[in-house]
């Protein structure tokens, strides 16, 4: 699990050579010569003139607030076993806060008092990675079984109920909930309850495609380790919503609500500089990866080491875990300064010149516009992290001592699954980069034209 929190302040993964020479002050390349996705500012819709630091304050308001209201929706909505569907969708709130606070902190840390501001990043880490441990793990159960009824040949995996159940109903509920789901899916599939038992009842011999004894037990002992995880990782999360520590980061948040810790030199300091350096941070990890090898259908890269004894996580999957932390520091910096430009517009200020009044007395639009294609590179990475550890959790399970030769071969064949989907995210995020390159130097020297959401 620790990969997926992995510090984006630490070295850069790989040593391979930037985008190529230039000014830094120019629109930053991709792999192919053309502009990276999404740049911070200009021809993506950024903000052409100066962001002063008070739109990141502005910013991080905000943030400390969606944080104070997901954390009352939270307490309101109960945890352990009269929690609510609303509680994790609180929890997620949560997370989300957090990661744009900490993400903020670390991209504009030039700007904020660095006390203050090296104290909050690791806890709200820590808040953020407490809480995401369920749902990864119920996430994970999930998808490792709906591969397994998929390699079988049969058909959808039986309701389960949502992922991260644990944390809205308590963990073991799962069980019940697919139990009680199952006529509910039957009268669905245009059948009856009564008649399903009945043929269920007369039928001697399993239908076509059914689960093997070995896909069965491999399925049941990857429900037994991942529901205990996700046991552990619930009481865990509860221990910490209720901990002292908790309090002081819920306190600190409480004062950045109200008041953003700036440094002395902060109201001369533009933000844009310190956004683009957030984004050549991510060119030059892009850069780094193995585009090339990516770009190959079936090129079976995300195989290599998989008989390896060696327990631990692959170590090709760590800088495409490091791209993912880049790209969302980026999105989140791109965050802060389209507010900017959103506040400076809505003042009818042009862009580059000084607003008449502050832009905390703005009303600032509900949220900024989202980047299709950030989103698109993104969510590819998402899959990429969560096929890498599948994998490692049907490795982790295979290596479980006296378990049926046939258990270990589903449990095999399921992990070579799973590093199939590694490969084919990274195939995904090849295409999404290489395509926005492309559309970039065919768009002029105004950029690529937006893409709209359907």
């Amino acid at each position: 699990m620790a990969q997926r929190h992995l510090d984006p302040t630490g070295p850069r993964t790989g040593s391979g050579p930037g985008p190529g020479p230039g000014p830094k002050t120019g629109p930053a390349t991709g792999p192919a010569g053309g502009p990276v996705i999404g740049p911070a500012g200009g021809p993506a819709g950024g903000p052409a003139g100066p962001v002063p630091a008070e739109a990141l304050a502005g910013y991080l308001r905000a943030q400390a607030t969606e944080f104070l209201r997901a954390l009352r929706l939270h307490r309101e909505a109960g945890a352990g076993a009269a929690a609510s569907e609303g509680s994790v969708e609180a929890a997620l709130a949560l997370r989300r806060a957090a990661r744009r606070i900490s993400g903020s902190l670390h991209t504009f840390q030039a700007v904020l008092d660095p006390g203050w501001s090296e104290a909050m990043r690791p806890e709200l880490a820590w808040v953020s990675g407490t809480l995401a441990l369920e749902h990864a793990c119920s996430a994970r159960l999930e998808r490792l079984l709906q591969a397994l009824h998929r390699l079988s040949g049969t058909g959808a995996l039986p309701a389960r109920g949502p992922a991260g159940a644990g944390a809205s109903g308590g963990p073991g509920r799962s069980g019940a909930a697919a139990r009680s789901s199952a006529p509910a899916a039957v009268a669905a599939r245009g059948g009856s309850p009564s008649a399903s038992s009945a043929a269920g009842t007369t039928t001697a011999a399993p239908e076509r495609g059914s689960l093997t004894v070995g896909a069965a037990k491999a399925g049941a002992l990857l429900d037994r380790q991942l529901t205990l995880a996700r046991t552990r990782a619930h009481s865990t999360a509860l221990q910490a919503l209720g901990s002292s520590r908790f309090h002081a980061v819920a306190d600190k948040v409480a004062v950045l609500a109200s008041e953003v810790p700036l440094a002395p030199a902060a109201p001369a300091t533009d933000l844009r500089p310190l956004a683009e350096a957030a984004r050549e941070r991510l060119v030059d990890a892009v850069a780094a990866l193995p585009l090339l090898t990516a770009g190959s259908p079936y090129n079976a890269e995300a195989l290599v080491h998989g008989l390896s004894p060696d327990p631990a996580p692959h170590p090709q999957d760590a800088p495409w875990h490091q791209v993912r932390l880049l790209l969302r520091l980026h999105r989140y910096a791109r965050e802060v300064l389209l507010r900017a430009a959103g506040a400076a517009e809505a003042a009818g200020t042009p862009a580059g010149t000084e607003p008449a009044a502050p832009l905390t007395a703005v009303v600032l639009p509900a949220a900024p516009p989202h980047d299709l294609r950030l989103l698109v590179a993104g969510e590819a990475l998402d899959r990429h992290r969560d096929a890498s550890e599948a994998s490692a959790a049907a490795a982790h399970a295979a290596r479980t001592p006296r378990i049926a030769p046939a258990t270990a071969y589903a449990l095999g064949v399921l992990h070579a699954d799973q590093r199939h989907e590694v490969e084919a995210a990274r195939y995904a995020f090849q295409l999404s980069w290489q395509k926005d390159v492309l559309g970039s130097s065919q768009g002029g020297p105004g950029g690529p034209d937006p893409v709209r959401p359907r």
